[in-house]
C-alpha cells in the first residue's frame, strides 16, 4: 500500500516531525531549567503530554495510509489470491466500522467542550442532542492562554478571558484523528477492491532490511 509522496504526505510528515521536535525542545529546556537554574517550566509537562497524544493519534492514521503498521500474514499467504482479497475486504470493512465508532465516541467526548452538541444513539448516531451542558469554559491545568488566541473567549466563554487554554483545543485531536483514521481505512478498502493490494496493512520492514543485508553481504563476498 505504499504510494508516492504527495502534498498531504509532506504536510502530515512536517506536522508529525514538528510535534516531535517541539516535545524534544520542551523536555530538554525543562531539564536545563530544573538542574541548572533550579527552576521549573510549570506548563511544559502538560503540554508535552498533549503533544505526545497528538503525535500518536496522527501517526496512527498516517501509518495506515502508508501501510506501516505491523501485520501477521503467515496464514493469509497460504490462501489463493481471491481468498486473500476477500479476507482483506472483510478486514478493511471491520476496521471502517471500528473507526466509525471511535469517531462517534471522540466527537461525543469533545463536542460539549466546544459548546457543540454530541450525537444521540448508543452505537450509531441517530441525531444530535437538543439540550447539553456547554463546557467551553473548561481550561487545562497549567498551559497559559496565548494573547494571540484571546478572541476565542468571545466565542466560547461569553467574553470572559481565559487564564489557561480551553480544553477543546488539545482535545480536538480526538475527532480529527479518528476522522483521518476512518478515511485511511476507506482508502485501504478501495485499494483492495480495485486490486492494487490484497490486504489492509502488513509492514515487512524487517524482511526488507534482512534482504538488504543479504545483498550487502553477497556483494562483499
Amino acid at each position: 500500500m505504499k504510494t508516492e509522496s504527495s502534498f498531504t504526505d509532506v504536510v502530515e510528515e512536517k506536522v508529525i516531525a514538528g510535534i516531535l521536535g517541539l516535545m524534544t525542545v520542551l523536555t530538554f529546556s525543562n531539564v536545563i531549567a530544573r538542574y541548572v537554574f533550579n527552576s521549573n517550566i510549570l506548563w511544559a509537562l502538560e503540554l508535552t503530554v498533549f503533544l505526545f497524544a497528538w503525535l500518536v493519534l496522527l501517526g496512527a492514521s498516517y501509518a495506515v495510509k502508508k501501510g506501516a503498521h505491523l501485520g501477521v500474514d503467515v496464514l493469509i499467504n497460504l490462501f489463493p489470491e481471491k481468498v486473500r482479497r476477500a479476507l482483506g475486504l472483510f478486514a478493511a470493512f471491520t476496521c471502517i466500522g471500528f473507526a466509525f465508532l471511535l469517531l462517534k465516541g471522540s466527537w461525543d467526548y469533545w463536542a460539549n467542550f466546544a459548546n457543540l452538541p454530541a450525537t444521540e444513539g448508543r452505537w450509531f448516531p441517530t441525531g444530535f442532542e437538543d439540550k447539553f451542558r456547554e463546557k467551553g469554559w473548561y481550561e487545562v491545568n497549567d498551559i497559559p492562554m496565548p494573547e494571540t488566541f484571546a478572541w476565542l473567549a468571545d466565542i466560547f466563554n461569553e467574553g470572559e478571558p481565559y487564564e489557561k487554554i480551553p480544553r477543546f483545543i488539545p482535545y480536538l485531536i480526538l475527532p480529527l484523528s479518528m476522522f483521518l483514521l476512518l478515511v485511511r481505512f476507506c482508502q485501504a478498502f478501495w485499494m483492495i477492491w480495485t486490486g492494487k493490494t490484497d490486504r489492509i496493512i502488513a509492514s515487512h520492514e524487517v524482511e526488507d532490511e534482512l534482504e538488504e543485508i543479504r545483498e550487502q553481504v553477497g556483494k562483499a563476498d
